[in-house]
């Protein structure tokens, strides 16, 4: 397939300068395309014409010396070929017409279109040198034979006229090509910029869907796996001689194993109805600060040892942020999910504490394992980072790892309690 942006780029550099092509770091020029060419053939066929006019007209100027009626044909011939090289080189094109401007009348169109590519090819300074060059030479002729013979000065104020327009007319093409040039560069960029916005607004939201299914799925999954290993561990001793299971405990176990995968189900279809963009009020209320305590109740439920402390006045944490709430409610579930996986059997400490104007403190603590154990219910690793994301986003900051003593693994966060921090959504 053909590279859609390389032909446009093509098409750029040929409106622009070789100096320039080189300056951006082209190292090829671009082939002439056919307008080029047809361009290139009317100028030179003006040119032509113009010399020939001239050439006919030259027995009237009698009173030009021989050896300069001998050349001016020569040197106008010489200007219409140049011609078709003046894209390629243009400063020596402009250098190489100072002879023909100073001796050849019948080169008067070929120089018109050689002032004309100066003002577009060459950067403004150059070109004003060259051209004020021209003016250098043309003066003597101008001095010496147009004064007296073709019409004195209005004729000299007629050529002055006639370059500068071309010039003038040159320059302003140019102008005009790089500033579209330069407007289609920036539209590009816009464009690539736009697409890097895109793309990390995709990436972040990816992650905010990851973090957001690791929170609700990883507890849930992990009290299934606790439930479900303990009655397969009942079954297995039974076969080998213990005493059986009841049909009592056997139902109680598959009822435990059934409302956890209930929950779990239901929190999944919370979280999709939120990522598909429907609104938090029709998936149903977010878990909050005021939910903790149930969830303290599934993880002694599940077998573990949990001692929960609140200081915090209900009336005044049910008036925090839903984001806070969802957040504190996120820490100790990734806290008790943790403890279950790394330090079974552990007690586990969850204690809320804070106030307006102090900020909300979450901290889960266990005991440390005496080796690290053998976690049976696999984990994707990504918890911790992923909660450390979700503290920062709220403004406040998670610390995890051995606490003072060496003793425990703490899992602290610290939230505001004020306003929505800046960037983020308070409705959210």
């Amino acid at each position: 397939m053909t590279d859609t942006g390389a032909l446009r780029d093509g098409w750029e550099q040929r409106w622009l300068l070789p100096g320039e092509l080189l300056a951006e770091g082209s190292s090829a020029r671009p082939r002439r395309t056919g307008r080029d060419w047809a361009v290139d053939g009317l100028f030179f066929a003006l040119s032509a014409a113009v010399w020939l006019l001239l050439l006919i007209d030259l027995p009237s100027r009698f009173y030009l010396p021989d050896w300069m009626s001998t050349v001016d044909p020569w040197l106008g011939a010489f200007a219409c070929l140049a011609i078709w090289w003046r894209r390629e080189h243009p400063l020596a094109i402009g250098l190489a017409l100072l002879p023909v401007t100073a001796f050849s009348s019948c080169g008067f169109g070929a120089v018109t279109f050689g002032i004309l590519n100066l003002g577009l090819r060459l950067p403004l300074s150059t070109a004003l040198l060259v051209l004020g060059a021209h003016f250098a030479v043309l003066t003597p002729y101008l001095v010496e034979y147009s004064v007296p013979h073709d019409g004195g000065y209005m004729a000299v104020s007629f050529m002055i006229a006639y370059y500068l327009f071309f010039f003038v007319w040159g320059a302003s093409v140019r102008l005009r090509r790089q500033l579209v040039v330069r407007l289609r560069a920036d539209a590009r960029r816009e464009r690539a910029e736009h697409t890097r916005r895109l793309v990390d607004a995709r990436r972040t939201e990816r992650e905010a869907i990851a973090r957001e299914m690791h929170d609700v799925l990883a507890h849930r999954i992990s009290l299934l796996s606790v439930h479900a290993g303990a009655l397969a561990y009942r079954t297995d001793a039974a076969a080998g001689g213990a005493k059986p299971l009841s049909d009592t405990e056997i139902g109680d176990s598959a009822r435990v194993i059934r409302d956890t995968a209930h929950q779990a189900l239901e929190e999944l279809r919370e979280v999709l109805t939120v990522l598909r963009g429907r609104g938090q009020g029709e998936g149903g209320p977010q878990p909050g600060v005021a939910d903790i305590g149930g969830l303290v109740t599934e993880a002694e439920r599940a077998g573990q040892r949990v001692v929960y402390t609140r200081d915090v006045d209900a009336g005044a944490a049910a008036a925090l942020r839903t984001t806070v709430q969802r957040t504190a409610y996120r820490v100790v579930q990734e806290g008790l999910t943790n403890a279950r996986k790394h330090a079974p059997g552990a007690p586990v400490q969850v204690a809320i504490g804070g106030a307006p104007g102090q900020g909300l403190t979450v901290a889960v603590r266990s005991a440390l394992p005496a080796r690290p154990s053998a976690a049976e219910i696999p984990g994707s690793g990504a918890g911790l980072a992923g909660l450390e994301e979700r503290v920062a986003l709220e403004g406040g900051a998670l610390r995890h790892g051995p606490s003072a003593s060496g003793t425990e693994f703490e899992l602290v966060a610290e939230l505001p309690w004020g306003p929505t921090p800046l960037g983020r959504d308070p409705r959210d």
